[in-house]
């Protein structure tokens, strides 16, 4: 398939004419424009990496897991640090979006420069062809009509030939031959008019085609250079978050390594009380401490039990009961 270029299709039939020009400049101003909008994106997003890196960063530094101890402390010591290498990582990324953006500015100025001299030449040629189109309509306009005036003048000698006399005949004849040379002159100049404005035309041919050529070579460029850097970009914010797994890497292999068991028997270790619980507490009857002792306390450690009562001999009245028979408060 015949590849369509823009000097072959940017015409048109009117010689003062400029659509076609016209057509290609808009379409270059609208790329220029997506080329600063691009880079107000890549600004915009650096801002924001660089904001979010920031905040990251002051993350990475509050108290978290202070009291933990052992492996756990460990790999939360690792996710902290590894976190402060992800934040710092973003830095950097914002750094080299914003050294993108500046190369895609640079580029955008350049290619600003470099069309500002075609243009000023191209519109240049432009005025100068429309002001001598205008030259050549106006010679030709005073060219047909100096033609009419001749013809007017000779026909009217003509007519008078026969009719007038010898003296009028030659003011006739005077009059006939002025506009015939005020004729010759108009054709003189229409046609030299003509001719200057046939080469500027080839003139601007050739500096079209050249325009056209450079403005399509500048386009190529553009658009290449967008499409690489939107990929350079992308490539940025994989390879971010390929850095970033890795960094989250190093806290998963930490965590691998967090022995749940070990640090029970550490804080155990530590920490411990002891291996024995207290005795349990028991129940003591009021009445049976009556006849023993008026009052009694619960014992406490480290002192020893109260004695028991002395054994009671039978038939002894002191330590008698009132089940049995003789029971008496009365002694006799």
């Amino acid at each position: 398939m015949r590849e369509l270029h823009f000097k072959d299709n940017f015409w048109n039939t009117e010689i003062i004419s400029t659509v076609g020009y016209d057509s290609i400049i808009q379409h270059l101003n609208d790329g220029k424009r997506t080329c600063k909008e691009i880079e107000d994106f890549m600004k915009a997003r650096a801002a924001i990496e660089e904001k979010y890196a920031k905040e990251l960063l002051g993350l990475s530094k509050k108290v978290c897991g202070h009291s933990e101890m052992n492996t756990l402390k460990r790999s939360l010591d690792v996710f902290k640090l590894q976190t402060e290498n992800v934040s710092l990582s973003h830095l950097h990324l914002a750094q080299t979006m914003r050294e993108e953006a500046k190369k895609l500015e640079d580029f955008r100025e350049k290619q600003k420069e470099t069309r500002k001299k075609v243009e000023q030449h191209m519109d240049a040629l432009h005025k100068q062809k429309a002001a001598q189109y205008k030259k050549t309509a106006d010679a030709k306009k005073t060219y047909e009509q100096k033609c009419r005036d001749k013809e007017e003048a000779e026909q009217n000698m003509n007519r008078n030939a026969t009719t007038s006399s010898s003296k009028q005949q030659e003011k006739l004849y005077a009059k006939t031959q002025q506009a015939k040379q005020t004729a010759e002159e108009a054709d003189r100049i229409y046609s030299h008019n003509v001719s200057l404005l046939g080469k500027l035309r080839e003139e601007w041919l050739n500096e079209h085609v050249k325009a056209c050529e450079f403005f399509e070579k500048q386009e190529v460029e553009r658009i290449s250079t967008l499409r690489n850097v939107v990929w350079t970009h992308l490539n940025h914010l994989s390879q971010q978050c390929v850095t970033s797994d890795e960094l989250y890497e190093e806290v998963r292999k930490s965590l691998e390594q967090c022995n749940i068991q070990e640090d029970i028997e550490h804080f155990i270790n530590l920490r411990r009380t002891g291996d024995k619980p207290p005795a349990s507490v028991p129940y003591e009857n009021f009445y049976n401490y009556q006849r023993s002792a008026p009052t009694r306390s619960l014992p406490t450690a480290g002192r020893r039990a109260a004695a028991p009562p002395p054994p009671t001999a039978e038939n002894d009245p002191l330590y008698s009961t009132v089940a049995e028979p003789g029971y008496s408060l009365i002694r006799y």
